[in-house]
């Protein structure tokens, strides 16, 4: 069941990537593609979300078209939107952590969480594109145009895991005794 989920996460995220624009004077287009992120961490979990991220990006390295503009290979992980595909990983974690607690099955919490992910996504761009192009080129760049499609990105999200934690209520990722642990019992 968790390989099942883990596919069709990679498939989701995939697929957001297809859906993409291109965004004058930066090297970073605008993609569907977090939104899928935060919602697969939002509807997996901590780990397994994480788990279907890193696969994600192994389904690149190993040459699957699942990244923007249907880019693939190693070179995309090290281009300039590596920090970002990084920060998938990170986003994903952060939100299933959070789901796993029900954060995000609250609707003001639960957007602000999702903002905060798209701000972990940008931020771990935004570090990556600064060392080739220079700190406020970067944020120019690569932060800027992208703050107010987080938000609406955040916003959908948002509505759509409380909508699914309401519909589908055994579909809720909870917290495992694993998790507990790491978290220190919280």
């Amino acid at each position: 069941m968790k390989a099942l989920q883990v596919a069709v996460g990679v498939a989701l995220v995939a697929i957001g990537a297809r859906f993409d624009v291109a965004i004058p004077g930066s090297p970073v287009p605008q993609s569907l593609q977090t939104l899928s992120v935060v919602v697969v961490g939002g509807a997996l979990g901590m780990r397994l979300g994480a788990v279907t991220l890193l696969a994600y990006l192994v389904a690149g390295a190993v040459g699957l078209p699942v990244f923007a503009g249907g880019a693939a290979g190693i070179d995309a992980l090290v281009g300039p939107t590596a920090g970002y595909l990084v920060g998938f990983v990170a986003a994903a974690a952060f939100v299933g952590w959070c789901a796993e607690r029900g954060w995000t099955e609250r609707w003001p919490p639960g957007m602000a969480l999702l903002c905060a992910a798209h701000l972990v996504i940008l931020l771990m761009g935004w570090a990556w594109l600064a060392r080739s192009l220079g700190a406020s080129a970067a944020w120019a760049g690569g932060v800027a145009p992208f703050l107010y499609g987080g938000a609406v990105k955040s916003a959908f999200g948002a509505a759509l895991l409380w909508w699914v934690s309401r519909r589908y209520p055994s579909m809720r990722p909870r917290k495992t005794a694993a998790a507990d642990r790491i978290s220190g019992g919280s």
